[in-house]
């Protein structure tokens, strides 16, 4: 397991980026990690945060109070797995090639407001994607994730526990996109998902 510590920003980086770790898996991991940090906090020792890289193979998973009518199969005959999850937002499809990132972090470090937190994961992608592939990335009034243009590149669900955060973000790089046709994102009927790698290829 390729365990990397940056103590100086307090937060321990579980980096698999390059493997596809099954959804279970992961999800029972972030669990533990929450579990793990709240006892920690009962003992005033809790000192970093966290932040699991991962790819996933072919999953749909579907937030708390996500609605069955997005989906575009027989949850009873899934062409993959399927989750419903305690993370916010509706259904969507994770996969070989879409970078996914779990921060495991405690508000109390930063701001305890949810919609900071959101906002702050979104402008971590925008800069990332400004500054490393000059892509203009940005945010729609209203709507959680990252988009450039009317295309959704990245998206957002997240869930706290006592302050405590899990669930995260994805962004899709080379995705086969192909199976985000049998849901609709997000539950977003008139947007368009699209690739980072689509997108460098068009920078001249």
């Amino acid at each position: 397991k390729n365990f990397i510590s940056i103590l100086s920003n307090r937060c321990y980086c579980y980096d698999h980026y390059k493997q596809l770790i099954p959804y279970m898996d992961a999800w029972s991991r972030q669990k533990s990690l929450v579990r793990m940090r709240h006892d920690l906090v009962g003992r005033d020792e809790d000192h970093s945060d966290m932040l699991i890289i991962l790819q996933h193979p072919p999953v749909y998973t579907l937030g708390t109070g996500s609605l069955e009518k997005y989906l575009h199969f027989n949850i009873q005959d899934a062409p993959y797995e399927i989750y419903r999850t305690e993370r916010g937002g509706e259904v969507t499809y994770h996969g070989p090639g879409q970078l996914v990132m779990y921060p495991i972090v405690n508000l109390r470090y930063h701001k305890m407001d949810l919609h900071w937190y959101l906002r702050s994961l979104e402008e971590v992608i925008i800069r990332v994607l400004s500054s490393t592939f000059a892509i203009k990335a940005s945010r729609i009034k209203g709507l959680t994730g990252v988009w450039v243009g009317n295309k959704k590149v990245a998206a957002i669900g997240i869930r706290v526990s006592r302050w405590i955060t899990y669930h995260g973000l994805a962004v899709n790089v080379t995705t086969d996109l192909s199976p985000f046709q049998r849901i609709v994102p997000c539950g977003l009927q008139d947007r368009e998902i699209n690739l980072l790698i689509s997108l460098f290829l068009m920078i001249d």
